[in-house]
């Protein structure tokens, strides 16, 4: 059988007239042709019925039909076309020359260029609804990290029956026991949470039988002198504004996450919740309504103004914030929000070392997952619509606030305790999972501009 010759519409003679070695059979020239356009395919792109267009051809049909539908056939195709890849390499191999022109032809058309820009950000928006869409092999059930979170599921189960079922509960802990009934060993130990210092004068309350009542009635000149013998007038500053708020409160407060926890269950929840997917709205929640108790410990811990003794004395003694303080936490409230609660948890790391460490993580995570959206936002030329995100964003976080403020009395506090511990050592594994998977599809965008 005679070698044939393979003819484009927009060959040069040269090629027309040079045969292709080791073809032993007739090709047609509508093997290569596009049926809208009836030229060589450029940047082939096959859809689920298999007839194969020009990209741009299936662009320029999209823009003025908005179906998503074949040509030729009317079959609808699923999902985002791709170019095929083997396709296309065939036919620049075969005819360079000829897609060189039809390319150049193609850039100089606005309409067509306007029409991909369309095209292709109509595919990112679908990529960013299903990502999984168009993969010839998705993953289903969440791959490694599902089985890292089932497995991890169940070792929380276990720690959590053990936290229950250990001798301190939350009901026996000093958050919630009258400073009249504290025995001599929970003064003491009191006391040790005020700061390593503190331990230099254990021994001496301890030899004394400093229980819940008599620590009622000491004052700064009892603990100057004998038995006490405290000489450091910070330290006795310290233990006295410790003494006074126990005094107002009639218990000791919270000094740590578990504490804070026990006395405000509801709210530790809802902080945990709430700072993970909208800490800017959190943050201003806690200056309107929660200024004194938990706002300015905030600012101070993460703003400090110099660096005090240790983490406990700096909750003894809350000035209001320098305009510095104010200046440093708005930069960071407005650009980095996360790394404020990075920063709170940083200073943590002596109480709570390894909780802390998984609040960091997963505040690095969540400060990733902010840039590319947007990145998203950006790349689409889309900033005109963050308005109303934003207002989207603020309005679903309140209805979902309020809902649980109304319905929180009724929820048993088993699941509660799920939801909490859930959130603060779980988040950070599937964020984990959000942020490859953010990254596979920027890898997919940028494949997708380089086939254009």
């Amino acid at each position: 059988m005679e070698d044939v010759q393979l003819i484009a519409p927009n060959m040069t003679s040269t090629e027309k007239e040079k045969p292709i070695s080791g073809v032993s059979r007739q090709i047609s020239v509508s093997e290569f042709s596009c049926h809208c356009c009836y030229d060589i395919l450029v940047n082939p792109t096959t859809l689920n019925c298999g007839h194969s267009l020009c990209r741009h051809c299936l662009a320029l049909w999209w823009v003025s039909s908005k179906k998503t539908e074949c040509p030729e056939c009317r079959e609808k195709w699923e999902g985002f076309p791709k170019v095929n890849i083997l396709l296309r390499d065939a036919i620049e191999k075969l005819f360079p020359d000829a897609i060189k022109l039809r390319l150049e032809d193609i850039q100089q058309n606005s309409d067509v260029v306007h029409s991909l820009a369309a095209f292709h950000k109509y595919g990112n928006d679908q990529i960013s609804i299903a990502p999984n869409a168009g993969r010839a092999n998705p993953q289903r059930g969440g791959g490694f990290f599902s089985g890292v979170l089932t497995a991890l599921t169940g070792v929380a189960v276990v720690l959590l029956v053990y936290h229950w079922s250990s001798r301190e509960s939350e009901h026996d802990l000093l958050v919630h026991k009258s400073v009249a009934k504290w025995t001599a060993e929970e003064v003491i130990f009191w006391l040790e949470q005020l700061g390593p210092w503190a331990s230099l004068y254990r021994e001496r309350f301890l030899s004394e039988r400093v229980n819940g009542r008599l620590l009622l009635t000491l004052t700064d000149e009892d603990f100057s002198k004998a038995p006490y013998n405290i000489e450091n007038s910070s330290h006795r500053k310290a233990i006295i504004m410790e003494l006074e708020r126990v005094k107002t409160l009639g218990v000791k407060p919270p000094q740590n996450l578990w504490e804070y926890k026990a006395v405000n269950p509801g709210k530790s929840l809802f902080l945990l919740y709430a700072l993970k997917s909208s800490p800017r709205l959190s943050m201003l929640y806690l200056y309107l309504f929660d200024y004194a108790e938990t706002f300015l410990p905030f600012i101070h811990t993460i703003c400090p103004v110099q660096e005090k003794e240790d983490i406990i004395t700096k909750f003894l003694d809350f000035k209001e914030p320098t305009w510095k303080q104010w200046r440093e936490f708005l930069v960071k409230y407005s650009f980095l929000p996360y790394q404020l609660i990075a920063e709170f948890a940083w200073d943590w790391l002596d109480v709570h070392y390894w909780t802390s460490r998984f609040l960091i993580v997963n505040a690095m995570l969540l400060s990733v997952l902010e840039l590319f959206s947007f990145w998203r936002i950006w790349s689409r030329n889309d900033l005109k619509t963050v308005p109303h995100i934003m207002w989207s964003h603020f309005w679903k976080v309140s209805t979902q606030g309020l809902f649980v403020a109304i319905f929180w009395p009724i929820i048993p506090q088993f699941i509660c305790n799920c939801l909490f511990y859930w959130a603060l050592y779980f988040n950070p594994i599937i964020n984990i999972d959000l942020v490859v998977k953010e990254v596979r599809r920027l890898e997919t965008q940028l494949l997708d501009i380089e086939q254009l």
